[in-house]
């Protein structure tokens, strides 16, 4: 798995690429972590690329809903497949977090 991220000025647009599993998960919490210690106030998460995604990726979304809300900050994923939003249904991730089809919907949302 590849992440890369892109930053404006409260913002953090977070790519993966590849499987995040419970190898890559890490990866994907520092940029999270980062991101909240830089206080962006809004957080895309583009999962175009992102083919696959274990119950450790998940729980790296999941640990920080609470804090999310605390801090005003805003989530959206977007780019989806089919079977990786099947997965945020599955485990009603679906309803907690904010996701979008395109980015340009994701944005909208922001």
């Amino acid at each position: 798995m590849q992440i890369n991220y892109f930053d404006q000025a409260d913002s953090r647009t977070i790519q993966i690429f590849g499987d995040l599993d419970a190898a890559s998960a890490i990866n994907l919490d520092k940029a999270i972590e980062q991101a909240v210690a830089q206080q962006k106030k809004k957080l895309l998460v583009d999962c175009t690329n992102l083919n696959y995604i274990s119950s450790a990726g998940v729980g790296v979304f999941m640990s920080y809903i609470k804090e999310f809300e605390e801090r005003n900050i805003t989530l959206v994923l977007f780019g989806l497949s089919p079977k990786v939003r099947n997965v945020f249904q599955i485990v009603g991730l679906d309803t907690l977090l904010t996701i979008a089809a395109t980015e340009q919907e994701a944005r909208k949302k922001l």
